[in-house]
């Protein structure tokens, strides 16, 4: 600051300078703002798209296993039919230890 310079004119330039400051911080700023918007929209992207991988593999995986318990179902339905006093002596046997272990 020159020494000989009114207060008044040193004023004015000390406000200039803060609002040229201002200025910069806040496009600075801006431009900041705006850039995490964009990283915030493609992690959002990135996000959706394994979340829809992952509910696809999910779905997969169901069918595959109600297909299995279906299957397993039809094996069983058909061996007691094939098997019926041996399934019925099974069966009174698993039952009978069931009662056993949770007895104790």
């Amino acid at each position: 600051m020159d020494e000989n310079q009114n207060p008044e004119e040193a004023a004015k330039s000390g406000q200039d300078h803060l609002k040229e400051a201002a200025g910069n911080f806040r496009e600075a700023a801006s431009a900041k703002v705006e850039a995490a918007g964009q990283k915030a929209d493609e992690l959002r992207g990135a996000a959706q798209d394994k979340a829809q991988e992952l509910r696809g593999v999910a779905q997969s995986a169901w069918s595959d296993t109600k297909s299995r318990a279906k299957s397993w179902q039809a094996e069983g339905e058909a061996y007691v039919r094939d098997n019926p006093t041996q399934a019925i002596l099974i069966a009174l046997g698993v039952g009978v230890l069931l009662g056993l272990l949770f007895r104790k």
